[in-house]
């Protein structure tokens, strides 16, 4: 019988790390590069994520995907991963002769600000050359644990807290 709760257990601890991922592939065009935020942002929100830094992370790499990555009638990558406490953003496109540099905008400039943003947000981000014509920039964010998901009970004005008392 302890067996049996062993595995039991060892099988849900398993479940709880498990690795989560979303992958989609968008058109390199700015309504692909908005709809990478909508659609990583409510992606995040079903497993219980922050949505505010990663949503911008997510932006900003989008919007350079398509601006200086985009080659006509190539799409863009999104992936999603979340590893323990940490997600992984990741926009692949097809400029690999292009690779991003964090440089300090131009005084005045209204463009620029994109990997400054990013460098901010992120806990680490990097550029990986992948198989020709591809490169994936991507970015590290430690997030808190998911939070679980809202179990639909309760009445109006109900309020959770964190600190019981």
């Amino acid at each position: 019988m302890s067996d049996v709760n062993q595995e039991t257990a060892e099988s849900t601890a398993q479940l709880d790390c498990a690795i989560r991922n979303f992958t989609v592939l968008l058109s390199s065009t700015p309504r692909g590069a908005r709809l990478a935020r909508l659609l990583a942002t409510e992606q995040l929100r079903t497993w219980g994520m922050p949505l505010e830094a990663p949503g911008h992370v997510v932006a900003e790499l989008a919007a350079n995907a398509v601006t200086h990555g985009r080659v006509r009638g190539r799409d863009f990558r999104l992936t999603l991963y979340v590893v323990g406490d940490t997600l992984r953003i990741e926009v692949t496109d097809t400029r690999c002769e292009r690779l991003p540099q964090l440089r300090e905008p131009a005084a005045g400039s209204e463009s620029g600000r994109g990997l400054v943003l990013v460098d901010a947000l992120a806990d680490r981000w990097g550029v990986r050359e992948d198989r020709f014509p591809r490169k994936t920039v991507w970015a590290e964010l430690r997030c808190s644990e998911p939070e679980p998901a809202p179990t639909g009970r309760g009445g109006a004005g109900d309020s959770h807290s964190k600190n019981p008392g």
